[in-house]
């Protein structure tokens, strides 16, 4: 049992030193860094006279700074450096390779046999006739009856063919990195998807048609959309439609009171909704990189809604958008002004209970990290621990690892520097290129060429209504999480101390989606590998987003679940699937039967709202969720 919580104090965290950068970045910025501290800047050399003036190098620096910043503005924040380096290792591999690029040009001989081979089946048998090659499953763009009719069907094999070739040719190559080849594989790839046909309405026949059968109104419809949605952008307005989704009305209206507030964040409390909840209380700490409301959506898929249903007391941390002034908040304040800020509030209201803690995406990592600091501290609060999405080991991060390297977070620290944070506008380029079919060419023919608007739905409102990271919070995690991956290592520091995963001793219920591009489910899956305790792991279909709003009764919805007991054999990924048989419907029901096994019997006792003497602030959603 917990010790009796005493009286909530706000602590401010220990002010921890940022960042420490390669020394590869030269002694000369080191020092501009420390000088725009106020701190000195002299470096130990072996001649007085070779020390540079603080002037000079704080100059060099600015200078450095502004004009990576500069160009970021047209680069959606990648760093040209890192994708040269990229492309010089392939290139300069591939002209010492004859052989390699004697195989390629077989595989150019053979492709162009084939593709006359099937232009020649095609004069006898028409559009029946069996394609030379299939698109990816994934790959929609070319599945429309018309583009199995001449001349389409030519144009459309012609380009998977190639497509397939610039793979073969931007893999396989001796001596090329890891890393750099699978940059240069996904940056070809961007191009390739940027010059399909689909996208030109000349070689597209679904806009042919469209166009004959609207006589242009179409394209005339198209250049509205265009013109609407640049206009919003420009202004900062949100997408077409989100208007119907408004925050407290549509969306995020779970009755509710803010019970806490400090600068960072906005502790939710939620009313309950049966005559008898269960003793121990749930804390969610969604993501910071979007507002927390995609858990509190509208109330047929507000996952929120759903828990107090099943009888239980319900907690959210809502995040403030953080602005220039916050520049320097950083991981250790997100972990002591957000999570443990709010441990101590939800031990005011429910004195001598444990919580169970959940997090999603950024969310549960860092929860992940506190609760590895509080088995540490021998703080015995936490009931279990609920892992959406979460990574805490990033050596299979997915594509999202191709924009993480010393030259690359050199370049995105420059552009945040400049502006104390990161933008929303700026991190969704990033995220929009790892699924550039489904974010965005698609999007172009369909709203501005097709001329059609699709129909805006609460999930979508909610991934428009962006918000910002800290310059020093976001430094901090893509370099200490994603490129050294601290976390996993067990050097990852906590309040000055190291905190290890393996220290962690209550029961784990960790969720990933099938169609991650954010947290590929095998890096989730790695939870196994680094918890002795009980484990359960469910894998359900969807992806980062619409995996987890995944509410009972939604259509075409599966997902795998199997339990890791403590000390027990681990299951490799391809082992899970071959074990475990997919199961219809939500893994919601799943989850709320977990807590309940882990909880205490449901009484009549309902928790306060809000901590004694402390009347609540505001009615939920709260004031933090409206800031842009």
């Amino acid at each position: 049992m917990a010790e009796s919580p005493q009286p909530l104090k706000l602590v401010e965290p220990p002010e921890i030193a940022a960042p420490e950068r390669p020394k590869s970045h030269g002694a000369g910025l080191s020092s501009a860094s420390r000088y725009l501290k106020g701190e000195p800047t002299v470096e130990a050399t072996s001649r007085p006279d070779d020390r540079d003036p603080y002037a000079v190098t704080a100059l060099a620096d600015v200078t450095d700074r502004s004009l990576h910043a500069a160009i970021a503005r047209f680069t959606a924040g990648l760093s040209p450096a890192a994708l040269m380096q990229a492309y010089s290792d392939w290139a300069t591999h591939l002209a010492a390779s004859p052989g390699k690029r004697l195989l390629l040009m077989g595989k150019a001989a053979r492709k162009s046999l084939r593709f006359g081979n099937y232009a020649l089946r095609y004069a006898f048998e028409g559009p029946g006739t069996e394609n030379c090659i299939e698109p990816l499953p994934q790959d929609r763009r070319f599945v429309a009856e018309e583009w199995r009719h001449w001349p389409f069907n030519f144009i459309s094999q012609a380009f998977l063919l190639q497509q397939q070739w610039w793979h073969n040719a931007t893999t396989g190559v001796r001596g090329v990195s890891k890393k750099h080849e699978d940059m240069v594989a996904f940056a070809t790839r961007q191009i390739l998807d940027m010059a399909s046909p689909s996208n030109f309405p000349q070689l597209n026949p679904e806009i042919l048609k469209r166009t004959v059968e609207c006589g242009g109104l179409n394209l005339v419809q198209g250049l509205a959309n265009f013109a609407e949605d640049f206009e919003r952008a420009m202004s900062g307005k949100r997408p077409v439609g989100s208007e119907n989704f408004v925050i407290g009305r549509d969306v995020a209206v779970t009755p509710g009171k803010v019970v806490y507030r400090n600068r960072l964040v906005e502790l939710i409390q939620y009313a309950p909704a049966t005559a008898e909840v269960r003793p121990e209380p749930i804390l969610i700490v969604p993501a910071w990189i979007m507002k927390y409301y995609i858990l509190d959506l509208s109330p047929h898929n507000s996952l929120v809604k759903y828990l107090t249903e099943q009888g239980f007391t319900v907690f959210m941390i809502s995040w403030k958008n953080p602005g220039p002034d916050d520049r320097d908040l950083g991981m250790e304040d997100y972990r002591a002004l957000g999570i443990m800020s709010a441990f101590d509030a939800i031990a005011n209201i429910v004195p001598d209970q444990k919580i169970h803690a959940a997090g999603y995406c950024l969310g549960g990592t860092l929860l992940s990290i506190a609760a590895a600091a509080m088995a540490r501290d021998d703080d015995e609060r936490i009931a279990s621990l609920t892992l959406l999405a979460a990574q805490t080991d990033f050596t299979e991060a997915g594509e999202l690892m191709l924009f993480i390297d010393d030259s690359q977070l050199a370049f995105l620290e420059d552009m945040m520097w400049e502006q104390g944070f990161l933008d929303s506008r700026q991190m969704a380029g990033a995220f929009q290129m790892l699924r550039s079919n489904d974010l965005l060419w698609s999007r172009i023919v369909h709203d501005y060429l097709l001329g059609e608007r699709e129909k805006m739905t609460d999930l979508m409102a909610w991934n428009a209504d962006t918000t910002r990271m800290p310059y020093r919070m976001h430094s901090e995690y893509l370099r200490e999480l994603f490129l050294n991956n601290d976390l996993a290592e067990g050097h990852y520091m906590a309040a000055g101390e190291p905190v290890a995963l393996s220290d962690i001793h209550v029961p784990i219920f960790a969720v990933g989606t099938e169609r991650d591009h954010v947290a590929p489910w095998r890096s989730t899956y790695k939870i196994n590998l680094q918890i002795e305790d009980e484990v359960t792991y469910v894998l359900t279909s969807g992806g980062h987003n619409a995996g987890i709003v995944s509410e009972p009764g939604h259509a075409r919805r599966t997902f795998r679940s199997n339990t890791k007991r403590a000390n027990g054999l681990y299951l490799d990924p391809e082992r899970f699937l071959a074990a475990t048989r997919p199961a219809d419907g939500s893994w919601w029901p799943r989850w709320a039967a977990w807590l309940g096994e882990h909880s205490g019997t449901a009484t009549k006792l309902l928790p306060l709202m809000g901590m004694p003497g402390q009347p609540p602030l505001c009615d939920a959603p709260g004031t933090y969720i409206f800031e842009q």
